[in-house]
């Protein structure tokens, strides 16, 4: 990997860039269509982000590494909600640039919440997305002439992160605000997490996609073994649930349910992956994990 010319530019900006807002306004999948690959997961459920996640664009100038956080979550108290909700006042305190995703034509109380954590001191980019969604275009200057006056913007893009709409305007009024820097990482990453993590993130996904409102979003997944046999991976993954019925729920009549989640997490794994994966999951009940310090440390979330 040549990293010389970058190296040599002394006009070469990178810089960490924080992608925050409530819950299900799309900061997953624009994390994902700005670095042109699923890295963090999607579903319409709340709190599907539950760890700081790097995606990483490069281009000739510069390297952008996004930081996916958990949406701020003001309705479920409990100890993995706190380390989420601390997890995202740590990232807006250690990165350069801050972007915010609201909904378009949506800026509610949820929103005024996350805008209070907004640090003063740093350029923060509004990023008004879902506007493919907007039947009448017009709409869009008065609203944001209004969300303008709630924070003093560095710049406001309205973006579809669905369909990638306007992110070449996005990137580019982040881009004046990175400090002149050589890249962080090599050219060609994408993510700084492994293999194991996305694996899990995406029968994680699947679980959620498939159950929705059935399986309580604390729900987990642990991966119990991840082996390279010459091209193949065997995973052997196991999901974490509260109780004996919500077990039940996740394996379904004869299996199927769990099949299934299987199935299009191994899909997606070896799309990722680009090789073969065997994929065998489990359900384990573990009640109350998600209050249980010593467990949530040993997934990572504290």
């Amino acid at each position: 990997m040549n990293t010389e010319a970058p190296l040599a530019d002394p006009a070469y900006r990178s810089g960490y860039i924080a992608i925050v807002g409530r819950p299900n306004v799309g900061k997953s999948t624009l994390l994902n269509r700005l670095v042109g690959q699923k890295i963090s997961i999607t579903s319409k459920k709340s709190q599907t982000t539950r760890h700081r996640i790097h995606g990483i664009f490069t281009d000739a100038h510069s390297q952008f590494v996004f930081v996916d956080t958990p949406g701020f979550q003001t309705r479920h108290k409990s100890r993995l909600n706190s380390g989420m909700n601390r997890l995202v006042t740590q990232t807006l305190r250690d990165v350069d640039v801050v972007i915010l995703v609201i909904e378009a034509m949506h800026f509610d109380d949820r929103d005024k919440l996350v805008v209070k954590l907004l640090p003063k001191n740093k350029p923060v980019v509004l990023a008004l997305n879902k506007i493919d969604r907007l039947p009448d275009k017009s709409q869009l200057l008065p609203f944001l002439e209004k969300t303008s006056k709630e924070f003093d913007f560095a710049a406001l893009v309205p973006v579809s992160a669905e369909n990638g709409g306007r992110l070449p305007e996005l990137i580019a009024a982040i881009r004046p605000h990175l400090p002149q820097n050589p890249p962080l990482f090599q050219e060609d990453e994408v993510t700084d997490r492994d293999e194991r993590f996305i694996a899990a993130e995406l029968v994680r996904e699947k679980l959620f996609r498939l159950l929705g409102e059935e399986i309580p979003y604390s729900t987990s997944v642990i991966i119990d073994q991840f082996v390279m046999e010459g091209e193949l991976r065997r995973i052997h993954a196991s999901i974490v649930v509260d109780k004996s019925g919500q077990k039940a729920i996740v394996i379904g009549k004869d299996g199927e349910k769990l099949k299934l989640i299987a199935t299009q997490a191994r899909k997606d794994m070896e799309e990722s992956f680009g090789g073969k994966v065997y994929l065998k999951v489990w359900v384990k009940v573990k009640s109350g994990w998600a209050e249980d310090a010593r467990t949530l440390k040993s997934l990572g979330y504290e």
